[in-house]
């Protein structure tokens, strides 16, 4: 079992920058892949990048591909969302979610462990 809470969420002005963080508790964070989703108002949740246990595998959705950024340390059990370039579409609730093994996934049902969420509001 493993718990995922979420920070760095809030307001940010088009073109700017924001770092989420994603602190796990319970079990180590090393045995796990993780991701990261959103979900804006009256939409579906939708992937947003996933990590594999080692830092070297990522994958990410073609609409945050070259402006975001995901990455982990194992040694402090955080895993991490860089934000750059953001614009208003993404707007939405952050969740960080875990799952055990190997394999790069992006569907939410693959996911056993889920966060809370932080809310992330790009407007100026």
């Amino acid at each position: 079992q493993v718990q995922l809470v979420e920070s760095g969420g809030g307001l940010v002005q088009p073109g700017g920058s924001l770092r989420l963080s994603c602190a796990a508790s319970g079990r180590t964070l090393g045995i796990y892949a993780m991701a990261w989703f959103r979900q804006a108002p009256g939409k579906e949740r939708e992937f947003v990048a996933t990590i594999g246990r080692s830092a070297g595998n990522t994958a990410y959705a073609d609409s945050v591909r070259g402006r975001f950024t995901i990455s982990r340390d194992n040694a402090k059990n955080t895993v991490y969302l860089q934000m750059n370039s953001t614009n208003p579409e993404d707007t939405a609730v952050y969740y960080c979610a875990a799952r055990p093994g190997l394999a790069l996934l992006t569907r939410t049902s693959s996911y056993d462990y889920w966060g809370r969420g932080t809310q992330v509001t790009v407007s100026s």
